[in-house]
C-alpha cells in the first residue's frame, strides 16, 4: 500500500460544489484500493478501502443509509 500520498491523483465529484467551503470527499485509486479524504483537510487522515468495501459504502450512501 502506498504511504507517500504526494504523487497520488485525488479527484472530487463533478457534482460537488467547486468553492473551498463545500463539504466533499476526494478519492484516489491506489494499488487496487480506494483512498478517501476530506477535501477541506487534504493533509488529514485518509481512509483506505478495497474496491468491494468502497462499492458497499457508496451504495449504502446512495440508498440513504438503509441496510
Amino acid at each position: 500500500m502506498a504511504s507517500d500520498f504526494s504523487t497520488v491523483h485525488w479527484r472530487k465529484s463533478s457534482r460537488s460544489g467547486q468553492d473551498e467551503n463545500s463539504e466533499c470527499v476526494e478519492l484516489a485509486a491506489i494499488e487496487r484500493q480506494v483512498a478517501v479524504r476530506d477535501s477541506k483537510d487534504p493533509d488529514g487522515p485518509r481512509l483506505m478501502l478495497t474496491a468491494s468495501q468502497w462499492n458497499a459504502l457508496s451504495g449504502r450512501i446512495k440508498d440513504g443509509g438503509k441496510a
